[in-house]
C-alpha cells in the first residue's frame, strides 16, 4: 500500500495529466496481483489452489520488471530534462516496488501452503 500511495503522490506532485503507457500497465499489474492475493488467501482452506495464485503473482511481477525496463528506456530516450527524468524514474520504481511486495505476499502464502500440505 505504501508504494501505491507513493506512486499516487507522484502523480499529484509532478502534475502528470497522462501517465506513461507503462505506468498504466504497471497499475493494471498491481490490480491483478492484488486480486490474485485475495484469491490465494480465500483458498487457504484448499492449499493446492493457493499455489496457482502464487505462480500467477510471480508471473505478473516478472511482467512488471519488463515494463519497468521498457518505461525507463523510453523515459531516457524521450526526455532531456534531468529533473523530470529523476522524478518519473522514481514514479516508475514505486509502481514496480508495489509488485515486488505482492510477490513477497505470494512467497508467504506459498510457504504456508507447503508447510501445511
Amino acid at each position: 500500500m505504501d508504494f501505491i500511495d507513493a506512486a499516487a503522490d507522484w502523480i499529484v506532485t509532478l502534475k502528470i495529466p497522462h501517465p506513461p503507457m507503462e505506468a498504466i500497465q504497471l497499475s493494471e499489474i498491481i490490480y491483478a496481483s492484488t486480486q490474485e492475493i485475495e484469491k490465494g488467501i480465500s483458498n487457504l482452506h484448499n492449499l493446492k489452489n493457493v499455489y496457482k495464485h502464487c505462480v500467477e503473482i510471480n508471473r505478473l511481477e516478472n511482467d512488471a520488471d519488463t515494463l519497468l525496463r521498457q518505461g525507463l528506456a523510453r523515459l531516457f530516450e524521450n526526455n532531456t530534462d534531468p529533473i523530470k527524468i529523476i522524478k518519473l524514474k522514481d514514479f516508475f520504481e514505486d509502481l514496480e516496488s508495489a509488485t515486488d511486495r505482492c510477490e513477497d505476499v505470494a512467497d508467504v502464502l506459498e510457504a504456508i501452503a507447503v508447510k501445511n500440505m
